[in-house]
């Protein structure tokens, strides 16, 4: 039987990472279903993005609307859709908190599989009531990290056996054209450190800069490259203040000469060739409540050595690693990091090898045959049972004997 499923979500070309995150699921679950039946997207549109005249859009929601969120789940109740799955973040409905998608899942008839991409372990409002209807009103729900199905069952009771844990997905790691990709960035005589994504104030970037002064006098041939652009939302509020304030601290640091800063969105192509690229990547973030980090999370599938602070995410991903941790706030311990690990090829290549063990189980082909099996089972009415399956998998991804 062919199962056509609708996401409703963001969607390339809006930079986002749930629109990044989607696209490479549809991708990877129509693959993995073998199927040609084109899977609609009901896309969560921007006023301020141009969206391109492709079959798939078929359905919309203007963000602000909030009639539209209503009538694309009448619109697919009366469709031949068999599944929806809800990629669900607060940020990307209209409304307070997004509460805007709760006259979606109030309508919607069609079988719901949501993905939380934030979930809190103490939830409050407006948050959890927005997220407890969600989570009742949903056939199967998906989380990116192990620790996110206990808080679900402790906070709003949802039975375990509804979730499924399915590691973020991420490219196949290919290392033939590393090389040749290192010199044509003339990155072939650098140690190179690496931090990816949507700049803003929660990245923490300051940390391994006033650190990286120290590093340069060990490791003399260091270069930090921070890639990404301000986050549109960020940008409209603030602008590029928090870029300038960075650029303040590389000058202040006499760091020009060990600091790039690439200004662009990348392709997911252009993303898995400069993480690859890299030494040694970071995700130096102070917040310790976030729950899923696809910046790391592709680093590691793509079996880069990292180093983190300890966030929900980082603790679940790199369970059995925790040397990798540093607090954000530790200047000497980051510097003493960074050194301990540029400066010994060995130490690099044992976690080379480490982050590669984990990373199987992590990319797209692979996330997409679990999502696409679970699409199946809520199409046909299958009762969920206990994931015991996923958690077993998931041990492997957390490092792990096999």
């Amino acid at each position: 039987m062919r199962n056509q499923v609708a996401y409703v979500s963001t969607y390339l070309p809006q930079k986002c990472g749930i629109a990044t995150y989607t696209c490479h699921l549809r991708q990877a679950v129509q693959k993995a279903k073998r199927d040609t039946l084109d899977d609609p997207v009901v896309v969560i549109k921007d006023k301020n993005i141009v969206y391109p005249d492709n079959p798939f859009f078929k359905w919309s929601i203007d963000k602000q609307c909030r009639s539209d969120y209503g009538k694309a789940a009448e619109a697919l109740n009366k469709s031949s859709v068999s599944v929806v799955s809800l990629q669900h973040e607060f940020g990307i409905f209209g409304g307070n908190a997004g509460i805007d998608i709760l006259d979606f899942v109030r309508k919607l008839k069609k079988p719901l599989v949501t993905t939380f991409h934030t979930v809190f372990e103490k939830p409050v409002a407006p948050y959890a009531p927005i997220q407890k209807e969600i989570a009742e009103r949903s056939d199967r729900i998906v989380v990116m990290n192990r620790k996110a199905i206990s808080y679900l069952n402790r906070a709003f009771h949802i039975p375990e056996e509804k979730i499924s844990f399915i590691p973020h997905g991420t490219p196949v790691p290919d290392l033939r054209g590393r090389e040749a990709f290192r010199r044509k960035l003339g990155w072939s005589d650098r140690k190179v450190i690496m931090t990816f994504g949507f700049i803003s104030r929660n990245k923490g970037i300051e940390a391994v800069l006033k650190a990286l002064s120290k590093v340069v006098k060990k490791v003399p041939d260091v270069l930090y490259v921070i890639a990404g652009q301000t986050h549109p939302n960020v940008k409209a509020v603030e602008g590029e203040s928090y870029r300038n304030f960075l650029k303040q601290i590389i000058a202040d640091e006499k760091l020009q000469d060990h600091v790039l800063m690439i200004d662009k969105f990348m392709t997911e192509q252009d993303l898995a060739r400069y993480i690859t690229a890299c030494d040694l990547y970071i995700t130096p973030y102070p917040g310790m409540e976030q729950i899923t980090s696809g910046t790391l999370a592709y680093a590691v599938g793509l079996g880069r050595p990292v180093l983190t602070t300890p966030y929900r995410y980082a603790q679940d991903l790199l369970k059995g690693n925790e040397e990798l941790f540093v607090p954000f706030d530790n200047q000497t311990m980051w510097s003493d990091r960074i050194t301990t690990m540029l400066s010994d090829p060995s130490t690099l290549k044992t976690y080379q090898e480490k982050m590669s063990r984990i990373g199987n189980l992590m990319s797209w082909p692979h996330a997409g045959r679990k999502y696409s099996r679970i699409f199946e089972e809520a199409a046909s009415g299958k009762k969920a049972v206990a994931n015991v399956i996923d958690l077993s998998e998931a041990d492997k991804v957390a490092g792990e004997p096999r």
